[in-house]
């Protein structure tokens, strides 16, 4: 196995026993029995709760306005088999991960499944080793990617085009957008955008870009409507 210094999780374990737990298949703990070795089965159930923990907090969070069966569906598209294996693919876990003979034949070290599993396996160890922030330190990045990623991708409706298409039936009425305001640190900054049908202000609108408050503000516009 490769030494700790080599593994691009960015932690430092201080009990090395979680991190070899974590990338043990339960191929090769059942082929190793005799020297203790252990799957990362249970920490993979662990980290499970960890990360949908970790993710549901922070889209609940920054994304004020969605509504729970949207907070639902966005979680579930970022802590997904195919989310989760595109990170390991970016930890390298895969030349990591201590397999069995038959498991290795076969391709285990590229399948997606055991892949994702080792994310949450390694996501439980280090939040055993060092705590939720140490944990959120090794996840929460490529979580804020994928939310914004996936927020951009997520409008059941584009509301900006369904406002434009009733105010463009009273050609007396403009429809425009003005930015209010930001709040916020550079790395997490917040949008404020105003809404405005000829020079009154009907909306505004809250996002972590232009775009996405333009939306809120629209939204909330239709509402206005009875739309």
């Amino acid at each position: 196995m490769a030494p700790q210094s080599q593994l691009e999780i960015g932690y430092t374990f201080r009990n090395e026993q979680l991190r070899q737990n974590a990338l043990t298949h339960s191929s090769y703990a059942n082929e190793n029995r005799e020297k203790g070795a252990r799957s990362n089965e249970r920490l993979e159930f662990l980290g499970d709760a960890v990360l949908g923990f970790i993710c549901a907090e922070y889209i609940y969070a920054h994304f004020r306005s969605m509504p729970e069966g949207e907070l639902t569906k966005l979680r579930a598209s970022i802590v997904c088999e195919k989310s989760l294996h595109e990170y390991a693919l970016r930890l390298r876990l895969g030349e990591r991960l201590l397999l069995g003979h038959g498991e290795e034949a076969g391709g285990g070290r590229k399948r997606p499944s055991v892949l994702a599993d080792a994310v949450e396996a390694m996501l439980a160890a280090i939040y055993l080793d060092g705590g939720m922030e140490a944990a959120k330190a090794f996840i929460l990045d490529y979580i804020k990617e994928k939310a914004e990623t996936a927020s951009h991708t997520r409008h059941p409706l584009d509301y900006k085009t369904a406002l434009q298409e009733i105010v463009q039936k009273n050609r007396e009425e403009t429809l425009t957008y003005r930015l209010k305001g930001e709040t916020g640190p550079d790395h997490d900054k917040r949008f404020i955008i105003e809404l405005l049908i000829n020079s009154n202000v009907i909306a505004q609108g809250e996002g972590r870009s232009k775009k996405e408050a333009e939306q809120e503000a629209a939204r909330l516009a239709l509402e206005l409507m009875g739309q």
